[in-house]
């Protein structure tokens, strides 16, 4: 069974990964799937939170990373997917979460969305936090991938 998990990844963090890890457990092939929006501005290209994914699953051997633009649903029927893999952080998450589930099965309802909570020490986690935390002169080290910290370092370094 294939599972897409959508997102922006902008960056990826821990709680992303616990989430792919998890998956990858459960489905026989999971697609991490970045959401190009054309309406944010995020931190790092398309091609550059690819390959921040890239190499954060590398150990993982049930693992593909790709990217789309338009309805989820669509991608997922495109790529053969049966489930849409979704994190859960809190009872906020939930209701967003559970309205987008009841919408996309309206579109294609062979479609599954399977939730998985996101373990306790990532429950505060998102990379708007992450974002945010950096933009001060916080540390993240402890909530991204190295590789990605370092990038994250990078872009509040440079000089105007």
């Amino acid at each position: 069974m294939i599972a897409i998990y959508p997102g922006s990844f902008d960056p990826i963090t821990l709680g992303h990964l616990d989430i792919i890890e998890r998956g990858c457990r459960l489905f026989e092939r999971v697609i991490v799937a970045v959401l190009r929006n054309p309406n944010k501005t995020p931190l790092f290209s398309v091609q550059q939170r690819l390959e921040q994914i890239r190499i954060s699953t590398s150990h993982l051997a049930n693992v593909e990373i790709d990217s789309f633009d338009g309805l989820t649903v669509k991608y997922a029927q495109m790529r053969q997917a049966q489930v849409l893999l979704r994190g859960l952080r809190a009872i906020s998450d939930f209701e967003a979460e559970l309205q987008m589930a009841h919408t996309n099965k309206t579109l294609a309802a062979h479609i599954e969305t399977v939730f998985l909570a996101t373990s306790n020490e990532h429950s505060f986690l998102s990379s708007s936090v992450v974002k945010e935390i950096a933009k001060f002169g916080g540390s993240v080290d402890h909530l991204v991938p190295q590789h990605v910290a370092l990038d994250i370092y990078r872009c509040h370094t440079k000089s105007p």
